[in-house]
């Protein structure tokens, strides 16, 4: 199969032409794209876009799978995880001192490499390092106190506000200050 050749300055010219289109011709254009006519619930500015969106992909290709399945899970509410912007290379080393002791994890393409032997995760080799439930990469650094699925213990930033009793006053109330100008 011969593959055409595709100017990108030709496209993106198409692309603004489709912006500056009205509703009428918005419609006629999307007649003409995808053989019937648009949603009637669709704005003008969604039809522009998925006409652009449709020029670019019949000229440049289709979105890769893992690059669609990361957009359901976004239409989905799902956060874009940590994994995308934080993927650690085989050969990488974290080092965390804990009460004292140096320890020092390299990341291998089937997990991680600690004290001798391949972990599954992070997290596991945080739990027989401090004897408690840690998340892995917040106890190396790689995560930050407040993202996501950092651990329980966390301190807050600021101490929390003195609990209100039935009546509408604080149950600790602030210490009474005598001025010793008055007695």
């Amino acid at each position: 199969m011969a593959q055409r050749s595709v100017d990108p300055a030709a496209i993106e010219a198409e692309v603004d032409r489709i912006r500056s289109l009205g509703g009428v011709a918005l419609r006629q254009r999307w007649r003409l794209m995808f053989g019937r006519p648009p949603p009637a619930g669709l704005t003008r500015d969604i039809i522009a876009r998925m006409i652009a969106y449709r020029i670019q992909e019949e000229a440049f290709g289709a979105l890769d799978r893992d690059t669609i399945k990361l957009l359901d899970r976004l239409a989905h509410g799902e956060k874009a995880g940590t994994e995308l912007n934080r993927r650690l290379k085989p050969g990488t080393v974290l080092v965390r001192e804990y009460q004292g002791e140096r320890h020092t994890v390299t990341v291998a393409p089937e997990g991680f490499l600690w004290q001798g032997k391949t972990h599954t995760s992070l997290s596991t080799i945080a739990r027989e390092i401090t004897g408690t439930a840690w998340n892995g990469p917040r106890f190396f650094g790689l995560r930050v106190a407040g993202e996501q699925g950092a651990e329980k213990g966390s301190l807050p930033a600021a101490p929390p506000p003195p609990k209100q009793s039935k009546r509408g006053r604080p149950s600790i109330r602030p210490r009474q200050q005598h001025d010793l100008r008055t007695g």
